[in-house]
């Protein structure tokens, strides 16, 4: 099974604008995040910033799809940790928000940095993302509950080479339960909390590409059939995909780097039975569906 970034609480857990005495203060082009786009969690960064629009005043550096040391380290970020933390021992990982006036970090914790982008650099005219509002907040944070825990950590069990049937079973019933919960939502509307793009879809997407791209290849063909059977909300991650802030944050061979440079377990029969074809619905890619479906009706006809 593929080894995870590393599972501890982020110990640097800055807020922008939250407290005076902080001195982080949402100045323009003070901030600066550091990101690799094979990582989930930066990847939901890169989403959101690029959906605030070219004036989000927060600039990204991005690193290497497969980190320079076995636990998830990045040998760039390690003099950031040790100026932000004395005699720091855990592993300098992505991502980081940190600010260029002091040169230290603010914050390691995804959801708090996501959450301080929308509030303290959103609202600027033209971008699709509606505004974090209090109870939006809170609903994003029970989608994130749902994603994490409910999809992400249950294909990974059910995935997992060294569980018992019986574990791997309950956990793809959980995996299959939350895929319904989304499902439902998106029969009726168009983004998981309504009418409107919200961060809680940022979070559902790149669990679902997640999903299709890592959790995939431990899971049995008959399981990934099952994943697959909820149509609105596979539909929904292909009209994402070709928006340019979400498809054109992917980097489906990074990902793949990342995966196989740190997994442990072994391929399964699901690993041939692709979800979606990200390729052809990424942002430029106008007409890439239909000719792979020719493609694959005129190879039928011929095999025939």
């Amino acid at each position: 099974m593929s080894l995870q970034p590393p599972n501890a609480e982020p110990s640097l857990r800055g807020r922008i604008g939250r407290d005076a005495r902080s001195g982080h203060h949402p100045v323009p082009h003070r901030y600066r995040l550091h990101l690799a786009l094979s990582c989930p969690r930066c990847l939901g960064l890169a989403v959101t910033h690029s959906l605030l629009g070219p004036d989000a005043a927060v600039r990204v550096s991005l690193l290497p799809a497969v980190p320079d040391a076995p636990d998830g380290e990045y040998a760039a970020l390690r003099p950031l940790y040790e100026a932000s933390a004395h005699r720091h021992r855990g592993p300098a990982v992505a991502p980081v928000l940190s600010d260029d006036w002091t040169g230290r970090i603010v914050s390691t914790h995804a959801p708090g940095i996501l959450a301080d982008l929308v509030r303290r650099f959103g609202g600027a005219e033209g971008s699709p993302l509606a505004p974090l509002t209090r109870g939006a907040e809170r609903e994003s944070e029970e989608v994130g509950r749902l994603c994490g825990r409910g999809i992400a950590a249950a294909a990974q069990r059910a995935g997992e080479p060294g569980a018992g049937e019986g574990d791997r079973e309950r956990a793809l019933a959980t995996l299959l339960d939350s895929l319904g919960t989304l499902e439902r939502r998106l029969a009726h509307d168009t983004h998981v909390l309504g009418d409107r793009l919200t961060v809680a879809d940022v979070r559902v997407w790149v669990t679902l590409v997640q999903l299709d791209t890592v959790h995939r290849w431990h899971l049995d063909a008959s399981a990934v059939h099952r994943v697959t059977a909820h149509p609105h909300l596979w539909a929904y991650a292909r009209r994402l995909a070709a928006h340019p802030a979400f498809g054109g944050n992917l980097d489906l061979d990074g990902i793949a780097r990342r995966h196989h440079a740190r997994c442990r377990g072994e391929e399964a029969a699901g690993a041939a039975v692709r979800i979606v074809d990200w390729e052809a619905h990424l942002p430029g890619r106008a007409g890439n569906a239909e000719r792979a479906a020719s493609a694959r009706d005129a190879a039928h006809r011929t095999a025939r």
